[in-house]
């Protein structure tokens, strides 16, 4: 089976830069694929890679991209490299239910048209449905967990999606001085109120030393009320070793999210004995249904995360979230608010007048 292969670029800024240990990103670059099988049917998938986390560089996936022919075969689809783990997942999103009959198509209240309008803020009624909530109830917010601005922002940047239903709040550290975080975090968890979810999220950015007193306080915090969700990635990918040692030693969940970002590199941190949280972000972690597959083979504490996709990869990485999360956890897709245009408009925009 062969089909008609297109793809387009984009890039937009966010509204404000994202500052993490990696610095400050500020521009989100992507493509966009489309795939037409021979009955004319259309179905999109978005290639997002983020390389300092480990997937392929913008540049890579346009140069896999451009050397493709029009014409792509299934078997082309089915062997990218996985060194390109971004374009796999976009790929074969994009070839999700081509091959489905129109009497067997999925209801469109189940998978939304990722070019829809008001499509990114659409959480699937199966998922709201897992979640107890009613499935007329769209863009719930005590769904997702919302990404806080780093530094002394956060203290007041929670009240807002408060009282917009966010009950998980996500905040960067390692960005500034280890001591004045740790002050700031003390004032964040009192200022949160009861009910209040808060994940840290160090990618990778403190030491061994660090690591223990962010851990030593978060477990000092959790009394009277457990605020803190856990503390994700606190060292480099390279020091497993010791993220196992602390996972036994303090009482606040540790998770991982640079290590597993790919699904090999989830495979070999499985292998290796992690039983603590997994953060996988889908649209870089490789095909989905490979994910799918390794997911449902084990018992995996898994939170789904965004990437700053745009509706098409955002879509397509909810419905492998609802299909594999296992758990009450809210998704990290709170992100809406980081994003300076409308996607939807943008990614019509790529395809005008064809």
């Amino acid at each position: 089976m062969a089909y008609h292969l297109e793809f387009r670029s984009y890039q937009f800024p966010l509204k404000k830069p994202l500052t993490t240990n990696y610095g400050s990103w500020s521009v989100r670059e992507g493509i966009i694929i489309r795939l037409i099988n021979e009955l004319g049917r259309v179905n999109y998938g978005e290639i997002a890679p983020i390389s300092w986390f480990g997937s392929e560089t913008m540049a890579e996936a346009l140069q896999f991209c451009q050397q493709l022919p029009s014409r792509i075969t299934h078997e082309e689809i089915w062997t990218i490299p996985d060194r390109l783990p971004a374009s796999q997942f976009g790929f074969g999103s994009a070839w999700e239910n081509l091959e489905i009959t129109p009497n067997s198509l999925p209801n469109p209240e189940i998978i939304p048209n990722p070019l829809a309008k008001g499509a990114l803020n659409i959480v699937p009624p199966f998922f709201l449905a897992k979640r107890r909530v009613s499935a007329g109830a769209r863009g719930v917010p005590s769904c997702y967990s919302y990404l806080l601005p780093t530094g002394i922002a956060a203290l007041e940047s929670w009240q807002l999606p408060w009282q917009q239903g966010y009950r998980t709040f996500k905040w960067k550290i390692g960005v500034e001085d280890c001591h004045q975080e740790l002050d700031q975090l003390q004032q964040l968890v009192n200022l949160l109120p009861v009910g209040a979810k808060l994940r840290l999220d160090a990618n990778g950015g403190l030491n061994l030393g660090q690591a223990k007193l962010w851990l030593g306080e978060c477990d000092r915090l959790q009394q009277p009320t457990a605020k803190i969700e856990f503390l994700e990635q606190p060292l480099p990918v390279e020091n497993f070793r010791d993220l196992l040692i602390l996972a036994d030693r303090y009482d606040t969940p540790i998770a991982l999210d640079e290590s597993v970002a790919t699904l090999g590199q989830l495979k070999t941190c499985y292998a290796q004995g992690w039983r603590g949280i997994f953060v996988i972000k889908p649209s870089i972690a490789g095909y989905g249904d490979r994910l799918r597959e390794f997911c449902q083979n084990y018992s995996l504490d898994a939170v789904f995360s965004s990437s700053l996709e745009t509706a098409i990869g955002r879509n397509h990485a909810l419905k492998l979230a609802q299909e594999l999360s296992n758990s009450d956890r809210a998704l990290g897709f709170g992100v809406d608010h980081w994003l300076e245009i409308d996607q939807e408009t943008l990614i019509k925009q790529l395809w005008q007048g064809h």
